[in-house]
This record gives C-alpha cells, sequence and structure tokens, in this order.
C-alpha cells in the first residue's frame, strides 16, 4: 500500500476507538445503564468467584453428601442428592456464562462478516447470502438446537457451535442494513478509488463505523444466549449432571418446590438478574446509537 492509499484509510480507522469510547459513554449517562451494569457485575462475580468460594463457605463440594435429601437446614439445605444447595449454586454459573459468551462472539463474528460483504458488495451475493440468511431465520433456534442436540449428544462444544450459529443470520441483518448506510460514504469512495483492497475497506473503514449496532447486538444475543443455555439444561440437553448448573438445578430441584425452594429460586433469581441486567444494557446501547441523549434536570 503507498503512502496515499494509507492516509485514505487512517481517518476512519483512527476514529473507532474514540467512536467507540463516544458510544459508551453517552450509554453510560443512561440511569438504566447503570442499573443494568451493577446487576450484571454482581452475577458475573458470583459466577466467577463462585466455584472457589463455595467449598470454603459450606465445606462441600458440588458432589459432597451434605444431609438428607431436601433438608431445609443451614442456610439454603441440601438437594434431592443430599448435596449443599448453596455450593452448587455458586459453582453452577461459571460454565453457562463461559458457554454464553462464546455462543455470542460465534455469532456476532460470522454474523458481522456475512452481513459486511453482503452489505458492501451487493448485487447477487448479497441476494443468496440474504435470501439463505432467510431460511435459516425462519427455524425457531430453539428447534434447531434440540434436533442437534438428539442427533449428536449434549456437548458444550455443539452448544456453543449451535446457539453461535443460529445467532448469526441475525447479527448478519443488522450488519448489512449498518454497512448499506455507510458504503457510499466519501471515506469509502476514496479508499476505493486509490485501489485499497477490499479486505482492508471492510475492516478498516466500514466495521469501525457500524460498531454502534454491533455492540447493541452483543448485549441482545449474550442475553438470549443465557435463556437458551439455561432452557435446554433445564430439559435435560445442556449441561449434564452430576455437574452444577443453574437450568440444571431448577429442573433437580423442582419437585420439591414447596419443601425445599432454594435450590430452584437462587438459580432463577440470577438468570432473571443477569438477563435483566444485559438487557438494560443493550437498551442503553441501543439509545446511544440512535442519537439520543438522557436530559439532564438543571
Amino acid at each position: 500500500m503507498t503512502a496515499v492509499e494509507e492516509e485514505a484509510t487512517v481517518p476512519a480507522a483512527a476514529a473507532a476507538t474514540p467512536r467507540a469510547a463516544g458510544l459508551i459513554r453517552t450509554a453510560w449517562a443512561f440511569p438504566q445503564a447503570k442499573v443494568g451494569t451493577a446487576l450484571t457485575a454482581i452475577v458475573v462475580l458470583v459466577a466467577v468467584l463462585g466455584p472457589w468460594l463455595g467449598p470454603v463457605l459450606t465445606g462441600h463440594s458440588t458432589t459432597d453428601f451434605a444431609g438428607k435429601p431436601f433438608k431445609p437446614d443451614g442456610l439454603t439445605g441440601t438437594d434431592g442428592l443430599g448435596r449443599d444447595v448453596l455450593t452448587r449454586f455458586l459453582a453452577g454459573g461459571s460454565t453457562l456464562l463461559l458457554y454464553a459468551v462464546l455462543a455470542t462472539a460465534l455469532g456476532l463474528v460470522l454474523g458481522a462478516a456475512i452481513g459486511m460483504i453482503a452489505g458492501y458488495r451487493g448485487g447477487w451475493l448479497d441476494a443468496v447470502l440474504m435470501r439463505g440468511n432467510d431460511v435459516l431465520l425462519s427455524f425457531p433456534q430453539l428447534v434447531i438446537a434440540l434436533l442437534a442436540i438428539a442427533v449428536i449428544g449434549p456437548q458444550g462444544w455443539l452448544l456453543v457451535l449451535v446457539i453461535g450459529l443460529t445467532h448469526a443470520p441475525r447479527t448478519a441483518r443488522v450488519a448489512r442494513q449498518a454497512t448499506v448506510a455507510v458504503r457510499g460514504q466519501d471515506y469509502i469512495r476514496a479508499a476505493e478509488m486509490y485501489a485499497v483492497p477490499r479486505s482492508q475497506i471492510l475492516l478498516r473503514e466500514i466495521l469501525p463505523n457500524i460498531t454502534g449496532p454491533l455492540m447493541v447486538e452483543v448485549g441482545l444475543r449474550l442475553t438470549y444466549s443465557i435463556g437458551y443455555l439455561a432452557s435446554l439444561s433445564f430439559l435435560g440437553l445442556g449441561i449434564q449432571p452430576p455437574a452444577a448448573d443453574w437450568g440444571l438445578m431448577i429442573n433437580e430441584n423442582r419437585i420439591a418446590l414447596v419443601v425445599q425452594p432454594w435450590g430452584v429460586l437462587l438459580p432463577v433469581v440470577a438468570i432473571a438478574l443477569l438477563a435483566v441486567g444485559t438487557n438494560l444494557v443493550a437498551d442503553s446501547l441501543a439509545s446511544a446509537a440512535a442519537g439520543r441523549t438522557r436530559k439532564v434536570r438543571s
């Protein structure tokens, strides 16, 4: 690349970080962003530190026999197999959170790549990619996951792969729309005029300018990933026993909800707080990306 070509691509790429930082600052001005961040941070801390804190606080591992089944003694009692509920709750969020983040990242990267290529190239390639995208969108995500798990079995990598792949078409539509909106800008035409490779135009010119919609997609897809993973575990098709998992805990302890409610209430509350928190953050990012600013009372 010549010096002139480099100068043509520098402005948009150099503006990527300030633009993303400005979006985050604008979103942070909304009260719901602070609430969402606080809720998400609490659950993430529990999920990350829980596997180490559980045995220290209770003296039991996730598989130790701690007392009679569904005995409401101690802090949170025991489950149907006599295992300590608090220990399993503290250890049950790490895998869910890890799988949700990986599935969201996979869906975002793949969907953004497809959407950017379709939106920038246009023509027959755009039509082929988007029609194939529409076919995938016609199938419910949970049904695709159930079918894949029924054929291959409940494997961790399969959960991440299926959920990530089913996120990709939805992210692709957002990325394509955002790409179409910016592909006619002067800095794109300048890069094309200087024969900058298309891959660099996509990565250095278009991608930095569609970070707003993509950041919103991160929050939305993460929320859906959490819900799908918890649902599959509840159905017995996600993370398998004897592993500790919040969705699995709900299924294991629902038969004794009246006698010993903690085995169900703790994971339900944690999943709900995490989903609400990420949703509030995503809504704030969407509002910031749309150019809305918080009204400050004088």
